[in-house]
């Protein structure tokens, strides 16, 4: 089913082996099942939080299993996973989060590059060292009513964050190792999608992850943030929401890398994906610090807006560097986009712009179709620009009266 890749990470590191093996593990293996049926929790639109966390600590003290979800929807507010509990969703079953924020406690949490008191998400998991989700059912965030509200208040005050509509995150993991994120749908998130922080060794394998952009976008629904994080690979995925696809983050503000909150993300491999409509294939930023080792092979992309963004924010220090990109075929509106990023700018009393920098940044063997095929602006002021080189591609940029060329070489 899948391109076999043999390689090395563009800085020359081996790829482990732990990145080849992609086999999704089986119901029977997960452990003892558990139908939440059996447990109190009913088809019929009531919220069914008190239950579901009962269950889970129930699986957590017996010594760990899986908890299966059948056909139906089911609803529930925040929920805690524990070590040893799994969650298997079978075909035709939907567990549906509820749209009512105070169903999603305030804690420290991480948010937008900062660490923060903010809400829940829908699923939980801290500290985890294995943890499969897998299935081919649906994973719902029942966003609508959120999107509703932040685009009312966005005509109300223009200004206001992404946080300030309150609204919750449909998968949060900290901390986790050896996670296995497979054969869902998951949708409609009220906000980011998937954020992963300080997490190591997760794989997200044949998953589609959605959010709409019409008739109401879904603001701020990023499919997978990565934040702070090593190690992660993303195959056989489809993407299609109203935001980044997959979107590195780390830190943000004037003094980011001296957090220790905050941190690099590295060796991260994106191959046999789809992109559909998604405002960045691949993201850095707009909250990240340091990026190496970023691999994106043997993609499909449709009507999004960029390939590869690079949000050069100049109130954040930056390092991005050793990314690849590579047999990518499709329409974008960008090929490749490095320009300023200033959205919610705060140099936080600094009195210079903290230096930041690209290099090492190789897109090639890719046939595309594109408006732009090079959105670059120089900014020495703010960043440096180096070694990026675009080569073997067929783009046909249509935004602009030329021919179809075959680029070859650094540009």
């Amino acid at each position: 089913m899948y391109t076999i890749h043999s390689d090395i990470f563009p800085d020359g590191t081996p790829v482990d082996g732990w990145f080849h093996n992609t086999s999704i593990p089986e119901l029977t293996k997960l452990g003892k099942q558990y139908i939440i049926t059996d447990y109190g929790i009913h088809d019929d639109g009531r919220i069914y939080t008190d239950n579901f966390q009962k269950l889970i600590d129930l699986v957590y003290n017996a010594g760990g299993g899986v908890i299966v979800i059948p056909h139906g929807t089911y609803m529930t507010g925040a929920l805690f996973f524990r070590q040893g509990v799994n969650l298997y969703i079978e075909d035709g079953a939907t567990l549906m989060g509820s749209d009512n924020i105070s169903d999603y406690p305030v804690c420290k949490t991480r948010i937008e590059g900062e660490t923060c008191q903010y809400f829940t998400a829908l699923i939980n998991a801290s500290g985890i060292d294995g943890f499969t989700l897998c299935g081919n059912g649906t994973i719902d965030g029942n966003g609508l009513r959120s999107w509703k509200a932040f685009w009312q208040r966005r005509t109300w005050n223009p200004d206001c964050t992404n946080k300030d509509e309150q609204r919750a995150r449909l998968i949060y993991m900290s901390g986790c190792t050896n996670v296995t994120v497979a054969g869902l749908h998951i949708c409609n998130s009220q906000f980011w999608t998937n954020h992963l922080y300080r997490c190591s060794h997760v794989r997200y394998l044949d998953c589609r992850i959605t959010s709409p952009s019409a008739p109401v976008k879904a603001p701020s629904t990023d499919a997978i943030d990565i934040d702070a994080c090593t190690d992660i690979l993303i195959k056989g995925c489809t993407i299609n929401v109203n935001d980044d696809a997959v979107a590195l983050k780390g830190g943000k503000g004037p003094f980011a890398d001296n957090d220790p909150d905050n941190g690099a993300n590295e060796r991260i491999i994106i191959e046999d994906c789809t992109f559909e409509f998604c405002h960045g294939c691949l993201t850095c930023g707009s909250e990240s610090i340091h990026n190496k080792n970023i691999i994106m092979r043997h993609i499909k992309v449709d009507s999004g807006y960029n390939l590869l963004w690079l949000k050069m924010r100049p109130d954040t220090p930056q390092h991005y560097e050793y990314i690849t990109i590579e047999y990518v075929q499709g329409k974008i509106f960008n090929f490749i986009n490095i320009n300023p990023w200033t959205q919610f700018f705060d140099l936080k009393g600094r009195t210079d712009i903290p230096p930041s920098s690209t290099e090492h940044i190789i897109i090639r063997k890719s046939n595309c179709t594109c408006n732009v095929f090079r959105n670059i602006k120089e900014a020495p002021e703010q960043y440096t620009l180096a070694d990026i080189q675009i080569d073997d591609n067929i783009i046909e940029e249509i935004g602009t009266p030329s021919d179809k060329t075959k680029h070859t070489g650094a540009e």
